[in-house]
């Protein structure tokens, strides 16, 4: 599968998902930025060990990196900047690393050929709630558009970003089942709910061979 944009209301990743690494073994890095809710995040950690069943750590706070910032269309930082800050501070110990922050993020949405959608005033600076590199090691994840006023709804929503953008990080692809953690939101945050916290056997297969 040649390199192409993956688009979707907020599961966006850049590059093809052709590479599945083998996960045994590996960490990963919970890097929570400012104020990030601690509760959130111990959920977040318990679900990745329980779906993946990795190791994870859970870094020390951050701010978020002043580089990241615009304020084209509203206040946000920028997911791809994000990620590139989270992979120069990576350690070597961390397989990957995993961003959370309650701030609005964003990126450039793009076409199949790699050419920014139009209209432009919409899709060039383009608010999302994940994303993370396929295959990669660093992923971002939002939960500024997650709201919910119940709030085990808004929970679920930012767990299921967080095991669809680190699954892409080990490498797998959008899926065709629906009900899988790992489809296609297709801008819309009913495909969010929809789908199950967890990944269908055609997923879990192509992980764990």
């Amino acid at each position: 599968m040649r390199a192409h944009y993956f688009l979707s209301v907020f599961f966006i990743i850049l590059f093809s998902c052709t590479n599945f690494h083998s996960i045994e073994n590996k960490i990963v890095g919970i890097q929570p930025y400012e104020n990030f809710s601690e509760k959130m995040t111990d959920s977040i950690v318990q679900v990745i060990h329980s779906i993946y069943n990795l190791k994870v750590v859970v870094l020390p706070t951050q701010k978020l990196p002043k580089q990241a910032f615009v304020n084209q269309k509203s206040p946000r930082y920028r997911a791809d900047s994000l990620i590139q800050f989270q992979r120069i501070k990576q350690s070597d110990t961390i397989n990957y690393i995993l961003g959370l922050t309650h701030q609005d993020i964003s990126t450039t949405k793009r076409d199949g050929n790699g050419n920014i959608k139009k209209p432009l005033y919409k899709y060039e600076d383009w608010g999302v709630m994940g994303l993370a590199y396929c295959p990669g090691t660093s992923g971002i994840v939002s939960t500024f558009r997650l709201q919910h006023k119940n709030s085990k709804v808004h929970m679920l929503r930012v767990k299921k970003i967080a095991i669809h953008e680190l699954g892409h990080n080990l490498g797998l692809p959008h899926c065709q089942n629906k009900k899988c953690v790992m489809t296609d939101a297709v801008e819309s945050i009913a495909t969010i709910d929809n789908a199950e916290l967890a990944l269908c056997s055609d997923c879990k297969r192509k992980i764990t061979n």
